[in-house]
């Protein structure tokens, strides 16, 4: 390895890890700002976006129905809850916060992370995204069945 390769890498990382921390800290700064709507969906109206247009034209949710009331819920410290209004949103809540986490330490100690998480990852990315899938649809039919 020469010596500009060893020092790239640190800056790559670094650079990766900015990628990945700013949205992750803007998701998680807006759930914290917004108010969970009571009725557990309608939070992300808050951010002047329009109502659900799949739930008022066919009265059923949609599939994303509950995730940023799930968001906020959790930026509130609110688990319980969060899980009732949309479990699917709990969990990439939880994504979001270990990949804000992990870019943090990351950003100031870059030892190559992200490629040893993607060298883990890789082999089941089909699979990762089948459960991502099924996470979702599993979460949309868990919200029409408690809007029913």
């Amino acid at each position: 390895m020469t010596e500009d390769s060893v020092q790239v890498r640190p800056m790559r990382e670094r650079l990766i890890s900015a990628a990945l921390l700013v949205p992750a800290l803007v998701a998680l700064g807006i759930a914290r700002w917004l108010e969970p709507a009571v009725q557990g969906h309608g939070t992300h109206t808050q951010l002047g976006l329009n109502s659900c247009s799949i739930l008022s034209w066919t009265g059923y949710p949609c599939p994303m129905c509950g995730m940023t009331t799930a968001f906020s819920l959790l930026a509130h410290f609110r688990p319980i809850q969060a899980l009732l209004v949309q479990p699917f949103g709990a969990v990439l809540f939880l994504l979001t916060v270990a990949v804000a986490a992990i870019a943090l330490v990351e950003l100031v100690w870059p030892t190559g992370r992200w490629q040893r998480l993607w060298s883990l990852v890789r082999p089941y990315e089909g699979w990762l995204t089948l459960a991502f899938l099924l996470g979702l649809a599993l979460g949309w039919i868990y919200k029409i069945w408690q809007m029913l």
